[in-house]
């Protein structure tokens, strides 16, 4: 029998290696096929394509994707990832026709290239047409101008009781501290906080956390949906968390049917939803739906806002002449030793240190690409049909370099008046993406850093630990300085009495 069994291997092998070869032939020309006269490499490894060189160093592989792009003068190049057809988009008005969602199943919003096994198909990502419309609409109650101001108090809470523990830390002003952990700690309570206010308990907080720290390690990992990959551990927290949200959506209901103030982002939703569904003007959502869209919430202001956060403290203290206007003008309107808080009127008036956000956010947009995937052939332009299935990448930070006046320079002044370049050159900015998809919650992240900004600058003096290469992109994954951003801390006594 074993002697069969060897001879029926010896008689198949060279069918197997035959049809092994064929299926690698056919996928090298599939490939070159779709790749057309787009640079990108010409060969690429069975399945896998450039997915390692890729995850190794993120940094290099898409600054060698934007440099094809350039000097290929198509402002577009190809690759191969574990499977899939990617092209590159450098040019901004390529980028918002796939933004722009110029006919229905033209292009898709999938925010990450294997996002719908880590976010779950009813994702707001994924949603187009009046479903996504509704949703939005629905959506536009949790950020007025009511809604801000609760959350403004609550953003204030937490982040100075992160800056007393920064202060705190042994010999803080002696070592450096590497603030992009301490800033992914601040804003995931921040955002629990904010959107789900008094329903998360300690304990439930302390979960959270956990899960979501391997959800992010599984958005950096091989998309390798088996037991023992991080991608499979992040798919599965994912769930948790949404489990986590749905519950915090439903005592939020009760709450807001008892008639209770919103005090949180998910009680100004529900309060909008039953007053909707008491009129008849809408269905109820299941909890699990709204623990979805609350978590979509939670991701997008989470590692974004982590990444600004650095890059604001990295830019400030390389432009001492900038973060002397920003301390200037919040000490014209706030003093600390008041004990009284900012307020929605002070962080209106913050133009200048507004105009700093904002450049921080152009020059070092945290989310440098937003991918989606074609729906159908799509002429993209002359010369290049985008083949349907493919991934695309419109990249939000090529397109922050293009337009504006010396755009490698940091110059809050360009958002001033006079200037107004982020009014001239409003298409360029694509941090928050456009389109149908642009983000909701823009005026809220805006708000957040200002207010961080404001009461860091005012409490706390710092300085870089400089080094070769610290201030070069890293992305993990939204892209934050190569060196965590490592500062000393220390108070500025005169207006933070520490107790």
């Amino acid at each position: 029998m074993a002697l069969e069994m060897g001879s029926f291997f010896a008689a198949s092998a060279p069918f197997l290696i035959g049809a092994i070869a064929a299926l690698l032939l056919f996928e090298q020309l599939l490939y070159l096929k779709k790749k057309g006269p787009l640079p990108g490499p010409t060969f690429i490894v069975p399945f896998l394509g450039s997915v390692i060189p890729m995850i190794l160093n993120p940094t290099k592989f898409w600054h060698d994707q934007a440099t094809a792009a350039k000097q290929s003068g198509a402002d577009l190049s190809a690759n191969y990832l574990v499977g899939r057809f990617v092209v590159f988009i450098r040019s901004t008005e390529l980028s918002h026709l796939v933004f722009s969602n110029v006919r229905p199943d033209a292009f898709h919003l999938i925010g990450h290239p294997f996002g719908k096994k880590l976010f779950g198909e009813h994702n707001l990502i994924y949603m187009f047409g009046d479903e996504h419309k509704d949703l939005r609409r629905r959506m536009a109650p949790n950020f007025s101008p009511r809604a801000l101001s609760t959350y403004l108090n609550l953003q204030q809470k937490v982040i100075l009781t992160h800056l007393k523990l920064w202060l705190s830390l042994p010999a803080s002003s002696e070592t450096p501290v590497k603030l992009r952990f301490l800033c992914r700690d601040l804003n995931l309570e921040t955002s629990q906080t904010v959107f789900a206010g008094p329903y998360l308990s300690p304990e439930a907080r302390d979960r959270f956390n956990e899960d979501y720290k391997l959800f992010n390690a599984g958005l950096m990992g091989i998309p390798f949906d088996l037991p023992g990959f991080a991608f499979r551990r992040a798919t599965m927290a994912v769930t948790r968390l949404i489990s986590t949200l749905g519950r915090c959506a439903a005592e939020s209901k009760a709450r807001m049917l008892a008639g209770e103030e919103p005090t949180c982002l998910v009680d100004f939703w529900m309060q909008d939803m039953l007053r909707e569904i008491s009129e008849g003007t809408a269905s109820p959502q299941t909890d699990e739906e709204i623990g979805g869209h609350l978590f979509d919430f939670l991701f997008a202001a989470q590692d974004a806002s982590t990444s600004s956060l650095l890059w604001a403290v990295a830019l400030l203290e390389s432009h001492q002449d900038v973060l002397a206007r920003v301390r200037k003008e919040v000490a014209a309107a706030w003093d600390p030793l008041s004990g009284e808080p900012l307020t929605a009127e002070m962080i209106r008036g913050f133009k200048y240190t507004e105009a700093v956000v904002r450049e921080v956010i152009r020059i070092r947009p945290p989310a440098t690409m937003v991918p989606h995937i074609a729906g159908e052939d799509f002429r993209l332009t002359e010369e290049y049909v985008v083949p349907k299935g493919t991934i695309v990448f419109p990249s939000a930070y090529e397109s922050s370099f293009q337009g504006f006046s010396e755009p490698d320079r940091f110059d809050p002044d360009r958002f001033g008046e006079g200037r107004e370049e982020g009014r001239v050159f409003k298409r360029n900015f694509l941090a928050f993406g456009a389109g149908p998809h642009q983000c909701v919650g823009q005026r809220y992240a805006i708000n957040h850093l200002v207010v961080f900004v404001s009461l860091f600058v005012s409490l706390v003096d710092f300085r870089r630990q400089r080094t070769d290469g610290c201030d070069e992109i890293a992305f993990v994954p939204t892209i934050v300085p190569k060196d965590d951003c490592l500062v000393y801390l220390s108070p500025r006594c005169d207006t933070f009495p520490l107790k």
